[in-house]
């Protein structure tokens, strides 16, 4: 296969193939997937452009407003990816606001829907707590291995058995919701519910630091209630 063409899905034919393209979807992904501001030097180090090349791509995407700069130099993701998302699946998104909005606040947790895409779970929206001393920071775009966390594992628990798969989706699909500990984020735990409703496959989901349960609140609980707001949105679905 020559070089700068990959093959198109379902033949053995070249598809076309931007590299320019490429090198600034790859921008925009490590800038949503790291956990500070980066400048245009550390971008180039890490896909492993010229610095040059990395300066000019980042300049393009900051006049589409798709990234920004910061007073210190660096960048951080841009307001146009707010517009760009809200035309993708804006039905889920309006019904899940809302319902987010009051798990969020019930439980004094970041609240988010995760959707699958391919063999990962990717965090749709989010949505944090109006009152809480600590809580947790999840932003949208946020992408992980869908066999792990509880979010991956509720998206899975949604679909048939499939041998092989985890103990952890078994069990969730039998409870109606799945928890975990310190599989995507250290020191933090999650618990979701899927989204059952025709031709979605979400989950809600809610993320805590480990240890903040208090005495009268267990993952039982928590999972109930996520479970009745993922209810709530398969319902605004159908």
């Amino acid at each position: 296969m020559s070089a700068g063409r990959a093959a198109a899905p379902g033949g053995p034919y070249p598809a076309p193939y931007s590299q320019t393209l490429d090198r600034g979807l790859r921008v925009l992904e490590a800038l949503a997937e790291a956990e500070c501001h980066l400048t245009v030097t550390a971008l180039a180090e890490t896909l492993g452009l010229h610095r040059s090349i990395a300066y000019r791509i980042v300049r393009t995407l900051e006049d589409h407003r798709l990234v920004r700069r910061r007073p210190d130099g660096s960048f951080e993701l841009g307001y146009g990816l707010s517009v760009l998302s809200r035309g993708v699946t804006p039905t889920l998104q309006s019904a899940a606001t809302p319902e987010l909005a009051d798990l969020a606040n019930d439980l004094g947790m970041t609240a988010f829907l995760a959707v699958a895409d391919r063999d990962e779970c990717v965090t749709l929206l989010s949505v944090e707590p109006r009152h809480s001393h600590a809580h947790v920071a999840y932003r949208p775009g946020a992408r992980h291995p869908i066999d792990r966390g509880a979010p991956g594992l509720a998206l899975l628990a949604a679909g048939p058995f499939t041998p092989g798969e985890r103990a952890e989706v078994t069990i969730a699909r039998q409870s109606g919701f799945a928890s975990s500990r310190g599989e995507v984020l250290r020191g933090m735990s999650a618990v979701a519910a899927p989204v059952l409703a025709p031709n979605v496959t979400a989950a809600v989901a809610v993320v805590f630091v480990d240890g903040h349960l208090d005495g009268h609140t267990d993952e039982g609980l928590i999972g109930q209630r996520v479970q009745a707001a993922a209810r709530a949105v398969a319902a605004e679905l159908t």
